[in-house]
């Protein structure tokens, strides 16, 4: 199944975009090949940044959203039709700074969507500017005399804020980052990826990144341990502090009732179903 569109690639040569964009075809081709999925039954989402031109080079329904907007957007469209499997994509900036709020009330309320979060700690697009994962004393555009607070930990905070699947993985590593991928789209509920992408103009912290990754499957780690996964998601603190390692995999999964389930949701997309309405009853205080 070739996902490819016709669009001129501008992503800057080298960015590891392409890794995540190849990433997304390569399990999204094979889910179909598996009778998984059906071309026609998946919806992206993407917001404002370098990542957002996902849109324009995957061969996929979709929703060019606004900044901060992918997951209220996305949850709109499963709740919609949910019989989608619907796929966000955002930056950290994009996910963690303007999106904040959406992005804890999905955790929360557990809807049966993917989001996979660009993270390469800056807001790339507009030249380098700080992000909440951006290190502390990073000097960039917006605050050329360093960084002066610690990255938020967005592992940890989507497993304290109820998110039924979190993962990290990383663009240095396509195999591992399909395979968690392929893992959050099969999972039933809101499944988070945070992707760590260095950014080759802005911040390269690919060198960091290969040195420091470990896999926590090899290390025997059980994702249904919820106070392990915690443990675990404390490990690393977003900065690139040569004493650290960073796990990455699925952190924590838990099977629980979905957005949708609760809301007992009708199996005909909404604009299927035939509804009557009362218009004398609706304007009876007209009187």
């Amino acid at each position: 199944m070739n996902l490819q569109t016709k669009a001129q690639n501008t992503w800057c040569p080298g960015c590891f975009n392409f890794v995540i964009l190849t990433a997304v075809q390569e399990v999204i081709s094979e889910l179909i090949e598996e009778k998984k999925l059906a071309q026609k039954d998946v919806a992206i989402v993407t917001g404002i940044g370098c990542h957002g031109k996902m849109f324009d080079y995957l061969n996929l329904n979709g929703f060019y959203g606004l900044h901060g907007r992918v997951i209220p957007t996305a949850i709109g469209i499963k709740l919609g039709n949910p019989k989608l499997t619907v796929i966000g994509f955002g930056g950290d900036g994009d996910t963690f700074a303007e999106g904040i709020s959406h992005f804890l009330h999905a955790c929360n309320m557990n809807p049966d969507i993917v989001m996979i979060v660009h993270d390469n700690q800056v807001f790339a697009l507009t030249t380098g500017q700080m992000t909440p994962t951006t290190e502390k004393d990073y000097k960039g555009p917006s605050l050329p005399s360093g960084k002066k607070t610690e990255p938020i930990n967005p592992i940890a905070l989507a497993m304290s804020a109820g998110a039924s699947f979190v993962a990290r993985s990383s663009a240095v590593d396509k195999k591992h980052l399909k395979r968690t991928i392929k893992e959050a789209i099969n999972h039933k509920g809101f499944s988070f990826v945070d992707v760590l992408q260095p950014c080759i103009t802005f911040h390269n912290s690919a060198s960091y990144l290969s040195k420091h990754i470990y896999d926590l499957k090899k290390k025997g780690h059980n994702p249904k341990n919820f106070n392990k996964a915690f443990q675990k998601a404390l490990e690393w603190n977003y900065s690139l502090d040569e004493k650290l390692h960073i796990p990455v995999g699925v952190f924590y999964k838990e099977r629980r009732k979905t957005l949708e389930e609760d809301f007992s949701l009708p199996k005909k997309p909404w604009y299927l179903l035939k509804r009557k309405n009362n218009y004398k009853r609706l304007f009876s205080f007209l009187g």
